[in-house]
């Protein structure tokens, strides 16, 4: 996309948030990954260096060694978020919370950035969990992430609930796993209920979550898609940009205060 193209396209999306009053933003892998966090299907994405099949939730729980592979992870595959910082495509859309545009972020990433942005808890629907957090899957006792890598660290290979004996799992959905309830069905009502959807970073091949922004469309919404490759709903998309987000979503910022009048 030229220079001229990608300037037209982001005051179209300004236009377009500027004149919504529900915005739903719908992040995926690429939003995080000029924060340092690999995605997992890119060139170098998490898949090319680890067994996608020990993300199982069954071999999980029925296989030591697997949690211990997984446990180990922390330490070699990018998985320790708490010294990732968000980056200013995360701090955009914490802005559009504060200008009082946003309904809500619908996140398929683990990393905790939106929260670590500025955006408040209640307007992020962690729909595959958050990485930041272990849980007891016997228990439900919950441990912070550093807790638990200090024990690893300090030479437990997989770590075991302090409280019931059972066992701890990071607190994101692996494949097989339930999506957690309450934030996929709010997820679809919010979607259902917006007027303008915005994908950041989300090829959405990942279901059920990425049916959230098919949910919007055909709720009569519009969409806006900002990733570098083709996503599914390319064709019904209102505004479709392949650039960085961090860059797309600062400019677009900038633009919708100054047509809300506000200093930018």
């Amino acid at each position: 996309m030229d220079d001229k193209a990608l300037e037209e396209s982001i005051e179209e999306i300004a236009d377009l948030i500027a004149g919504s009053k529900r915005i739903v933003v719908f992040t995926g892998a690429g939003i995080s990954t000029e924060s340092g966090i690999p995605d997992f299907r890119g060139p170098d994405g998490l898949w090319t260096k680890v067994d996608p099949s020990d993300f199982t939730y069954q071999k999980f729980v029925s296989d030591a060694e697997v949690r211990k592979r997984i446990w180990q992870l922390n330490t070699t595959s990018g998985f320790a978020f708490d010294g990732v910082e968000p980056n200013p495509a995360h701090r955009a859309v914490a802005e559009l919370e504060k200008l009082g545009k946003l309904d809500c972020i619908i996140t398929q990433n683990v990393d905790g950035l939106h929260l670590k942005a500025g955006n408040s808890e209640d307007k992020v629907l962690q729909l595959h969990g958050n990485m930041q957090w272990v849980k007891c899957i016997g228990c439900g006792a919950r441990h912070r992430f550093e807790e638990v890598r200090q024990w690893i660290e300090g030479g437990v290979e997989a770590p075991d609930c302090r409280q019931c004996g059972g066992i701890l799992k990071p607190d994101a959905v692996f494949f097989g796993e339930a999506m957690p309830v309450r934030e996929t069905a709010e997820a679809q009502r919010r979607s259902s209920s917006c007027d303008l959807c915005i994908v950041i970073g989300s090829t959405l091949v990942v279901y059920p979550a990425g049916l959230m922004p098919q949910i919007a469309v055909d709720s009569g919404a519009k969409l806006v898609i900002i990733n570098d490759g083709e996503t599914a709903l390319d064709h019904v998309a209102h505004v479709r940009i392949a650039a960085r987000a961090s860059e797309v979503m600062s400019l677009t910022l900038a633009k919708v205060k100054e047509k809300l009048g506000l200093d930018s």
